[in-house]
């Protein structure tokens, strides 16, 4: 069976229409924003991004939802202040349809900073981790990933390098961040992991 090191499916409502983003290597590209369901009712707002060939074949006589299969990818956007990581669903197939609400995240790849373990005010145990997913010709996606429970506990202790397989979904996170000139609302996107282990 082959390996798989990075795959998304996410089936979702159209929150923003797509809209152009940039132009790589001859292509152009278009974002938008997925809003997917969880089953608790929340709804995560995922930022996509698609070749203009696949935006302009979206048929909306084909239902409501938006189907993307493709990659997460992260780039560091070096403009405005700061360094910021960008998280990104890259569509390879783009399609309408009727089906059920889906956020399914496949990655295999190497932990490249030493993970971080905590528990929440109510004791709920949490692992940050950062996971380096490569890519081809030699470029890798640094994706935030956050474990619980037991997962937690069991991948806290990893040493960085260890090559590492989970599942899970990308969520999108409103945080508050305090400033010099004040607090600023933020939104996070990261991997919440179901499973996790190490692979020999």
């Amino acid at each position: 069976m082959e390996q798989i090191y990075n795959q998304i499916l996410l089936r979702g409502e159209l929150d923003t229409l797509p809209a152009f983003s940039h132009e790589s290597h001859g292509r152009r590209f278009y974002s938008f924003t997925l809003a997917v369901e969880r089953l608790s009712g929340t709804m995560d707002l995922l930022h996509c991004v698609a070749a203009e060939e696949l935006v302009q074949a979206l048929d909306p006589s084909g239902g409501e939802m938006v189907e993307l299969i493709g990659q997460v990818r992260s780039f560091n956007n070096r403009s405005g202040a700061g360094r910021r990581l960008v998280i990104s669903a890259y569509a390879e197939q783009l399609r309408t349809c009727d089906d059920e609400p889906a956020n399914e995240v496949t990655l295999c790849g190497s932990i490249c900073r030493q993970p971080i373990f905590r528990r929440t005010p109510l004791g709920r145990e949490i692992c940050d981790l950062m996971l380096a997913v490569n890519r081809p010709y030699r470029r890798a996606d640094y994706l935030p990933c956050i474990l619980w429970g037991h997962t937690a506990q069991h991948c806290a202790n990893f040493p960085v390098g260890t090559t590492l397989q989970l599942t899970g979904r990308l969520q999108s996170r409103t945080y508050v961040k305090q400033l010099e000139t004040g607090s600023e609302q933020r939104v996070a996107y990261e991997i919440s992991a179901i499973t996790a282990g190490a692979v020999e």
